[in-house]
């Protein structure tokens, strides 16, 4: 099943039905207004959503035609949002560019933040970037959304609470992160609103792509129209989501609608390249002792998107373009 926010409806939107091809929706008020109406009452509107769903696709409803630029995030605000860094890969490189050290429990236990989420862009939505100095970058994710996870949960029963998955530009402002985090205390004004793609799926969606908690197909991100990097989503990742939830649900619960990302997804082997701009800045001043690619600027596009066996989009795509931010 594929669900999406309208941006029309209020702060939360108004719940669609999305077709398998992404190409048409349906409302469902009767059911669920919103999506985040639709994760805390899951149990008891699943069903009906299901059958909403396989009716839209077999072309027995009355729909609508849907664009990418008619939808908020598909929660345009959440009540938490958890950001894990499950590629190590990704957090060594990082790290080796600010000149931070690497955590000695790297390897057993997960790095996670919690960020703002009072506001979240849209798919299509502008990136506007306030000073250039600051260094801003993309970072390409994959996402779960959770029903109510109880305090202490085990990874073992944790996946039972995963009932969707998105993708996440989780943007960052690579310059003013190491000043914050010199401070001891972490992200804030280095973490801007994050976009996430089109529509949120559930898992039965993606077939064996999703196996042990992760996803294993290809992230791939393109800027400015060429193919930056297509990391598999599946390699290299140390802590799955079950692992990212118990977690974070060590000494609280989790309420219904809690998104936990990936961290940027990143392979030891960089040869499919990177899902941000950071990594391959890295990977320049290794190889040539600076780096060479710069951080976006004005008039930069950037597009992720998840394509399944078939070819076909899983979740749409996120295309924003940076603009000049007015006030």
């Amino acid at each position: 099943m594929k669900l999406a926010s309208l941006k029309e409806g209020g702060r939360d939107g108004t719940l669609i039905v999305v077709s398998y091809d992404l190409a048409n929706g349906i409302t469902v008020p009767n059911i669920a207004p919103t999506l985040q109406f639709a994760i805390d009452n899951w149990n008891s509107v699943f069903s009906d959503l299901e059958a909403v769903y396989f009716d839209l696709n077999e072309g027995k409803l009355e729909d609508f035609p849907v664009n990418r630029n008619m939808l908020a995030s598909p929660f345009p605000r959440a009540y938490q949002w958890l950001d894990g860094s499950a590629y190590l890969s990704h957090v060594e490189r990082v790290r080796k560019a600010r000149g931070a050290e690497i955590p000695e429990n790297l390897f057993t236990d997960p790095l996670m933040y919690q960020g703002g989420s009072d506001i979240f862009m849209g798919p299509t939505d502008p990136i506007a970037l306030q000073n250039p100095d600051w260094g801003l970058d993309f970072e390409a994710e994959v996402v779960v959304v959770t029903d109510d996870v109880p305090v202490g949960v085990a990874p073992g029963n944790a996946i039972d609470h995963i009932k969707l998955l998105m993708l996440v530009n989780d943007i960052s402002l690579r310059n003013l992160i190491p000043t914050e985090l010199a401070k001891g205390f972490g992200f804030l004004q280095g973490k801007p609103p994050s976009a996430f793609s089109p529509v949120a799926v559930t898992t039965d969606e993606l077939g064996d792509a999703w196996s042990d908690g992760k996803l294993n197909l290809a992230l791939s991100t393109h800027l400015n129209g060429k193919l930056f990097g297509s990391p598999n989503a599946g390699n290299d990742m140390q802590f799955n989501f079950p692992t990212l939830i118990s977690h974070a649900a060590k000494t609280r619960a989790l309420g219904a609608g809690t998104l936990i990302g990936s961290g940027t997804v990143s392979n030891n082997d960089s040869g499919n390249g990177f899902s941000c701009l950071v990594e391959k800045r890295v990977t320049e001043i290794i190889e040539a002792g600076e780096a060479k690619t710069p951080f976006l600027s004005i008039g930069d596009r950037i597009c992720i998107e998840m394509l399944d066996h078939r070819g076909d989009s899983i979740f749409g795509s996120i295309e924003q373009k940076v603009v000049r931010h007015t006030a």
